[in-house]
């Protein structure tokens, strides 16, 4: 990994791009709508395409899907709380897994003495529980959770306040995300954005255009 040696800081999403919890917050919806009676078909594609632009998107697609639980339960409130229970339940039982290539390029990270850090839009909660799981986890030292800032992304203000952090001395930092929002906030910065993600945004020809670098999986990365 010669190019690692290219970068004085390295800023990781978490959810989706460093362990597979997007796919675990899928099935906690799953789950959600199951409890009521109703079948969530999607694929995980067609699942990340409505919960990865707004917080009204994923709600609206849902509810589209089935009017009868709408009627059952307007208040997504009550539904989101059952999610939530429910992601904490598969957290716990150990559903979650480092993504390809993660594990590698964190410890060649820390085999480097490189700084590193977490910026994530999930909660502290969430993170300890999979952080535990997940020991290479630990070889990042610095976290940004949810807790550690006011606007979620693609607001910058989570990133800015990990350069300023980490990175006002350094020339050259990189930034990871795996979704068209997440990687928006890496694009108000001075970081290079990168998108890993195999999920077919229809954004990406744009966003590359735009200066983002584009990989499937980190073990794409040559």
């Amino acid at each position: 990994m010669k190019w690692i040696h290219t970068y004085q800081l390295f800023m990781f999403d978490f959810d989706g791009l460093l362990v597979n919890t997007e796919e675990i917050h899928f099935l906690a919806y799953k789950q959600m709508c199951a409890k009521y009676g109703f079948n969530l078909t999607w694929s995980f594609s067609r699942y990340c395409q409505s919960a990865h632009y707004d917080a009204d998107r994923l709600k609206n697609d849902i509810y589209r899907e089935f009017p009868e639980l709408q009627q059952l339960e307007p208040n997504w409130n009550i539904l989101y709380g059952e999610k939530k229970k429910n992601m904490i339940n598969l957290l716990k039982s150990g559903a979650v897994h480092l993504m390809p290539g993660v594990k590698e390029l964190l410890l060649a990270l820390q085999q480097a003495n490189l700084p590193r850090c977490v910026v994530t839009h999930s909660p502290d909660e969430q993170v300890s529980i999979i952080r535990r799981q997940n020991p290479a986890l630990d070889t990042i030292s610095t976290w940004l959770t949810r807790e550690s800032y006011t606007h979620p992304k693609p607001h910058p203000e989570c990133y800015l306040n990990a350069i300023e952090q980490l990175g006002k001395s350094a020339e050259r930092i990189i930034g990871f995300e795996d979704t068209p929002r997440g990687l928006r906030a890496l694009m108000q910065t001075r970081a290079i954005p990168v998108l890993i993600s195999q999920v077919p945004y229809s954004e990406i020809p744009e966003l590359v255009r735009q200066g983002a670098r584009y990989f499937p999986s980190f073990t794409s990365i040559g």
